[in-house]
């Protein structure tokens, strides 16, 4: 480690993230230009090279994301993309797997999360408040009988653990909240 001081992060490119896949390519289209070259001499190699451009151009104009008009960035001009930390993976994976051992750590992290992400699809898709209709919102999320248990894991109204040694959501029933937020 350097011992200078952290500066301003600078943009990722989205190129650098890609360079396996291009040299992957790149090499591809190599390997077909001397095969052509191979079998049918120069005019073989061009036309390798050329349909190895064209569809590496067709796969390229599929993949790639639309371009975000100027007008709809959320960032503010003054802050930089600063890509997600491997660190803030294993975080948020930790955060899960507490979350099913204690009720303590459910309630005081992941309670939280998964609340904000029902509000926002109850607002956004069925213009439904979780906080100021929340019977409106448990019949959005729990439909069915069998989905019943899950309002009491994203109730806002119920007090949140802070102490004892309760397991926390049961892997299962996340699953199936994770599997109804997706639906709704």
């Amino acid at each position: 480690m350097s011992g200078s001081a952290p500066g301003p992060a600078r943009p990722i490119s989205g190129w650098r993230s890609a360079v396996p896949e291009i040299c992957i390519a790149a090499v591809t289209i190599a390997v077909a230009a001397v095969a052509g070259y191979a079998a049918a001499g120069l005019p073989g190699s061009v036309l390798a090279v050329t349909i190895g451009v064209v569809v590496a151009l067709v796969v390229l104009r599929i993949l790639a994301p639309p371009p975000t008009p100027a007008h709809e960035v959320s960032q503010r001009p003054d802050t930089e993309a600063i890509p997600a930390s491997f660190s803030g993976y294993w975080r948020k994976r930790a955060g899960l797997v507490d979350g099913t051992k204690s009720m303590t750590v459910y309630d005081a992290e992941l309670r939280g999360t998964l609340q904000h992400l029902l509000a926002v699809r109850l607002a956004e898709r069925h213009g439904i408040s979780l906080h100021d209709d929340p019977a409106a919102a448990r019949r959005m999320l729990c439909p069915g009988d069998r989905d019943g248990r899950l309002w009491y894991w994203v109730d806002p109204a119920r007090p949140p653990a802070t102490t004892g040694t309760q397991s926390g959501i049961p892997p299962r029933a996340l699953a199936r909240l994770i599997d109804r937020l997706e639906k709704l």
